[in-house]
């Protein structure tokens, strides 16, 4: 029973201590390196990448525009 008590003493007392900093709207979590199934998107307010799962990550605008150029559709 001290065993137990002992160790939960420890495991909140470590939780305290390192606390996880979110980013990307809490989506992410700020780490030195990202996971394996997580891809960096941004920089967090330290010095740590904001890694995200991919399916949280925007995607680029598709345009409608059939030749590639950014310009207004209207011709002058």
């Amino acid at each position: 029973m001290k065993l137990l008590l002992l160790v939960l003493t420890v495991t909140l007392l470590l939780a305290q201590v390192t606390p996880v900093m979110k980013c990307w709207g809490k989506l992410g979590r700020c780490r030195t390196t990202c996971k394996e199934s997580e891809v960096f998107y941004i920089l967090c307010k330290t010095e740590f990448k904001c890694c995200v799962e991919p399916k949280n990550v925007p995607v680029k605008p598709e345009f409608s525009n059939t030749d590639g150029s950014l310009g207004s559709s209207s011709t002058v």
